[in-house]
């Protein structure tokens, strides 16, 4: 297209708008990108000046260039999957912060589904987790407007404000009908591992994957080795509700339990844009049983993770099928305007499988239950009055202290605990055999 072509109805800010379109086009890398159909690349370009002119002069409402240009990028990127988006230059600075450990907001993780804002997982002892949120929610509105329809970053915006505030959401679940939930913004300091012991078993639980996770897990297994005195059995690191975080951690962490081999591998759009992960040797908890718990939940970061302790036999994976997100996006800075999330490429377990829209696929499946003591319900030779041999009762401390634990044990960490026992029994008994 010539520069005469340009309609002359067009206001000076569409042709400068135009004019750098054209500077663009002149760079050597747009050149290479469009080399066998320039003119068709060209002629969409004049379209787009043309529909830009007419929204400029003709909308409802005024817009500012900026305004436009941003709303134009944010649906280009937007239209491609539910992950990439355009960042404002303060949308940018706050997830900087976010993979830190601490940012202000709910305390969710979400993406869209369908023009529709789907929960991902609440993030552990956040506002939005001692709500009730859960994973595969729906928000559908904030403070009575609704959020149908609204890129991703329009609705993070929607959703945070400042810390002490109120908002109240609406959720759609399932089939039931929507319900409001009042929440108090609070700022989000993320815990990423937390860690207990539970009859010899060793529990960690990493809530994402931020630049804390790997130091923390560290300092959890010395923490269990020091606080048993029998010796910890085997490990269960839960993974349920991880909505993911940073690939360097999640690769750190699954190396932290294997000897060698591959982790992830990521592959483009090109065959150069292939690379891969592999791990060094030393396993920080030597052998030991390993099973990871993973649902509908885990997403990303922590399908890497568990995607290849899977692969390489070394944890058993249970609870339910993962979230499936199984592409990379990779975070471009656009200087003094922000920067685009792209996605780039897709995950690769070692085995070859992506996980994007399967998920990692449980060895053991076992659905989230609730564990009810029925009184009563056992009776035995002890307990009958003047029974042989009655064994020393408990003490109330340590009867009331068995009580406190198992509260804290959903049916899920309860069965890996147990697997976890069955596995030790096991090999004590083929060792005695040799």
């Amino acid at each position: 297209m010539k520069p005469a072509s340009i309609p002359k109805l067009l206001s000076r800010s569409s042709f400068v708008l135009l004019a750098l379109i054209v500077v663009w086009m002149a760079n050597p890398s747009f050149k290479n990108a469009f080399s066998e159909d320039q003119s068709d690349a060209y002629r969409q370009l004049a379209l787009f000046g043309d529909v830009f002119q007419r929204v400029k002069t003709s909308y409802v409402e005024e817009k500012t260039d900026k305004e436009l240009i941003a709303s134009a990028i944010n649906g280009l990127l937007t239209s491609l999957d539910p992950h990439s988006s355009f960042l404002p230059e303060e949308n940018y600075e706050k997830m900087q912060v976010e993979t830190s450990g601490k940012f202000g907001g709910l305390g969710v993780e979400i993406t869209t589904e369908n023009g529709l804002v789907k929960v991902v997982s609440p993030i552990d002892d956040t506002p939005a987790f001692n709500a009730g949120l859960q994973s595969g929610d729906y928000i559908i509105g904030a403070d009575e407007e609704s959020l149908v329809g609204l890129p991703l970053n329009e609705a993070v915006e929607k959703l945070r404000g400042p810390i002490g505030s109120k908002i109240v959401i609406t959720i759609q679940r399932g089939q039931d009908e929507p319900f409001d939930v009042s929440i108090i913004r609070d700022e989000i300091k993320i815990r990423s591992v937390r860690s207990d012991v539970f009859n010899n078993v060793g529990y960690i639980r990493i809530s994402k994957f931020t630049q804390q996770t790997t130091p923390g897990l560290i300092q959890a297994v010395e923490d269990l080795d020091a606080a048993s005195s029998e010796g910890i059995k085997g490990y269960v690191l839960d993974l349920r509700n991880n909505p993911g975080g940073l690939l360097s951690q999640s690769i750190k962490v699954t190396d932290a339990f294997l000897e060698q081999g591959e982790i992830v591998s990521t592959r483009g759009r090109s065959d150069s844009d292939i690379s891969h992960a592999y791990a060094r040797a030393g396993d920080i908890i030597n052998g030991k049983p390993l099973v990871v718990l993973i649902n509908s939940g885990s997403a990303s970061a922590s399908e890497i993770v568990a995607g290849a302790l899977k692969d390489h036999k070394r944890a058993i994976i249970m609870g339910t099928r993962s979230f499936g997100k199984g592409s990379v996006q990779s975070v471009i800075a656009m200087p003094g305007h922000g920067a685009i999330r792209l996605t780039t490429a897709r995950y690769y377990t070692p085995s070859g499988v992506s996980i994007q829209s399967k998920g990692i696929t449980p060895d053991i499946e076992v659905e989230l239950a609730r564990i009810e003591e029925i009184d009563g319900s056992d009776v035995r030779e002890e307990d009958l009055k003047g029974a042989l041999d009655t064994r020393d009762a408990q003490t109330d401390e340590e009867s009331d202290e068995e009580e406190s634990k198992q509260s804290e044990i959903d049916f899920q960490l309860a069965r890996a605990i147990d697997l976890i026992h069955g596995i030790s029994i096991f090999s004590n008994v083929s060792a005695e055999k040799l």
